[in-house]
């Protein structure tokens, strides 16, 4: 054994945790129409005994992590999740590769409903707006908003309808 390396039986350990909350994510959002993405994170899951409330939220981040990284892998080369592995995945067990798979599909869809979400949302003159950036519809001239504020009027144009700025930076 690697020094610094965790024992077989924590990496075992570990291994059955990562899969259990992922299953139990997987089943939460089918039974109840929620996101597995949103999901992960939000510290609903139970705990198995001695483990605190740090090691479940670690946990959480790095299911979530991994789902998001390989959602955003297929989303931007458009290739098969088993390339993503960088392995062989036959040597992965079949139940978990199945969930796993299950999971990021879902997670890529959220994340594709959170950009068109983001695309379509409209602003307007008047309205409540928290950070960020807000594009004129008529003649695209940027407002930067660096805390909450309502939105004025164009200053260049006299728009009182805008969007937001949505790049094309990965997803996540």
């Amino acid at each position: 054994m690697k020094t610094g390396s965790p024992p077989d039986n924590e990496l075992e350990t570990m291994g059955d945790a990562y899969r259990e909350l992922l299953e139990k994510a997987l089943r939460k959002a089918r039974e109840g129409g929620s996101s597995l993405y949103h999901l992960l994170g939000g510290g609903g899951h139970s705990r198995s005994a001695g483990e605190g409330r740090s090691d479940v939220a670690e946990l959480e981040r790095s299911v979530r992590r991994d789902l998001t990284d390989a959602a955003r892998y297929r989303h931007e080369t458009g290739r098969e999740l088993r390339d993503w592995l960088g392995f062989d995945g036959a040597r992965i067990e079949r139940g978990f590769w199945e969930v796993f798979s299950e999971a990021a599909d879902q997670t890529l869809l959220t994340l594709h409903e959170i950009r068109l979400q983001a695309n379509a949302s409209e602003y307007h003159t008047g309205e409540t707006v928290g950070l960020g950036t807000l594009v004129c519809d008529h003649c695209h001239e940027r407002l930067h908003f660096s805390a909450a504020g309502h939105i004025p009027p164009c200053p260049r144009c006299g728009g009182t309808r805008f969007h937001r700025s949505v790049t094309s930076a990965p997803l996540g």
